[in-house]
């Protein structure tokens, strides 16, 4: 038989409804299951305390207590016990008169604010007792823009010193989140379903490409020579280098476009946008000198129109 719900949680007869409550978060933060895995006796202890909220946490169910009409089980004192309840409170596993005990009227996850990742009410009864789904793990994995378009795999480190490799899915967006199932913490004392691990990936900024949506730009450096003649020359792609023709007489700030070369947004593949921009020799050129000084020779050069 269960004893004194009010020597269970330690308050007095007269504790305040908040008093109580408050005696039973601290006594369940130190005796929950996912704190003590295999501990049967802090299980049993944690029982029992449930039980003792259930009853005293309910107005009208403690009021009854009080008055002598309900045990310390919340039984009818008056009627004896029916419907097969086998008398002496908790039966086998936790079990009281086949009932799943004392978690009638009790929000777990409202009490521990989701500490124990929203499992921490148990789904029904079972032989072994309590059980509860572990708590979720959450991580942040940092990946490359070239990750996120082509996709990979990457292996990520917890605080625990476990490692888990992650496959970055083929357009991965940023501030995705990676669920792995039952890779989080193990279920209450080894027995019942782990949590998931769930990962958010960051994509790093990138020192060539800039996202614009589903675009990308980038500032393609040209030479002069070739920005007067045009021709084909190496461009940088998120996968790999490729050839892009210059149009002739290309000047600065013309933007050029490789389709189909950009990132992704929800499901479309954008393209690159490389911006022309003309870059002169780091060694002076003697030849490109003289030529430049005929060209101011013939008169005022005007790189802008009217």
């Amino acid at each position: 038989m269960a004893g004194d719900p009010y020597k269970e949680l330690g308050v007095s007869r007269g504790a305040s409804a908040d008093e109580i409550k408050k005696a039973f978060r601290k006594l369940a933060k130190e005796l929950h299951p996912d704190k003590n895995p295999g501990n049967t006796v802090a299980d049993e202890r944690f029982k029992r305390i449930t039980a003792a909220f259930d009853l005293l946490g309910d107005a009208e169910k403690r009021a009854k207590f009080d008055r002598g009409e309900l045990d310390a089980d919340g039984r009818e004192q008056s009627r004896g016990y029916g419907g097969g309840a086998a008398p002496g409170g908790f039966g086998r596993g936790g079990q009281r008169g086949g009932a799943q005990p004392g978690f009638e009227n009790i929000d777990l996850d409202e009490l521990f604010g989701g500490m124990f990742g929203g499992g921490a009410r148990p789904g029904g009864a079972r032989s072994g007792g309590f059980s509860a789904k572990g708590a979720d793990v959450k991580a942040t994995l940092e990946i490359s823009l070239e990750d996120s378009i082509s996709g990979a795999t990457r292996r990520i480190q917890f605080s625990d010193g476990r490692t888990l490799d992650v496959n970055i899915p083929k357009g991965a967006a940023d501030g995705q989140t990676i669920r792995l199932r039952g890779q989080g913490a193990p279920g209450a004392a080894g027995r019942s379903e782990a949590g998931d691990a769930l990962i958010t990936l960051k994509i790093a900024p990138h020192p060539v490409f800039s996202r614009d949506g589903a675009d990308l730009t980038m500032d393609l450096p040209v030479s002069l020579p070739n920005a007067v003649l045009g021709g084909k020359i190496p461009v940088r792609t998120p996968e790999g280098t490729v050839s892009m023709t210059i149009p002739k007489g290309s000047n600065s700030g013309k933007v050029l476009r490789l389709k189909g070369r950009g990132a992704f947004s929800d499901g479309k593949r954008g393209d690159l946008l490389a911006k022309v921009m003309i870059v002169l020799p780091e060694e002076e050129d003697q030849a490109l000198t003289r030529l430049a000084q005929d060209l101011r020779d013939r008169g005022p050069i005007r790189p802008f129109r009217d």
